[in-house]
């Protein structure tokens, strides 16, 4: 099985968001491990960009054309769209996409430079987030959405804590580098 994350950049901002593609290929590499341990799924995990050029409304890039290049580019491949903006339509409070082996998040920008701590809490949770919809659903899990939802609204209603991960990909209780929802609630 592959999973490949696509960074999708405007042209006109790829080289001030260098340092985001840089962790999205360690996170990438993080949820490789994760997804193993935490589901007994092994995918072969690739990484790349979708540099975009400027658009006329009419032909704004939402989900419909990312769904188009999933298929394009093979449907049995896991596609996981890391976008800068919003689908027009979601069916998650975290502002992300899923279906059969395709995923789309948006992806937020940090105010700050090479700030690790927000991409982790504000995109590695929402990564988290569509891919465990994805397992669930092909574990059958009949609730995967609901169940998923729940937990996801007790993490910020609630004060369930995050899943805290190091640069190792190990559990931490230090300043984490990978952040990911509390699996421990969910029948898996």
């Amino acid at each position: 099985m592959i999973l490949h994350f696509i960074f999708v950049v405007q042209e006109e901002e790829r080289e001030k968001r260098q340092f985001e593609f840089e962790y999205v290929k360690k996170m990438s590499k993080f949820y490789k491990v994760w997804l193993k341990e935490k589901f007994g799924n092994d995918y072969e995990v690739q990484c790349d960009e979708m540099v975009t050029s400027p658009r006329g409304i009419f032909q704004r890039l939402d989900t419909h054309v990312l769904v188009r290049d999933h298929e394009q580019r093979g449907k049995d491949i896991y596609h996981f769209y890391l976008t800068h903006f919003k689908p027009w339509w979601t069916d998650c409070t975290c502002e992300g996409y899923h279906a059969e082996n395709f995923g789309m998040v948006f992806w937020q920008t940090p105010k700050e430079p090479n700030d690790t701590l927000f991409l982790a809490e504000k995109n590695c949770t929402t990564v988290s987030h569509e891919l465990i919809h994805e397992q669930l659903r092909i574990a059958g899990h009949k609730k995967f959405i609901h169940d998923v939802h729940d937990v996801w609204t007790k993490h910020f209603y609630e004060q369930l804590e995050f899943d805290q991960y190091g640069e190792d990909f190990q559990k931490t209780d230090g300043k984490p580098v990978f952040l990911t929802m509390n699996t421990s609630q969910l029948d898996l």
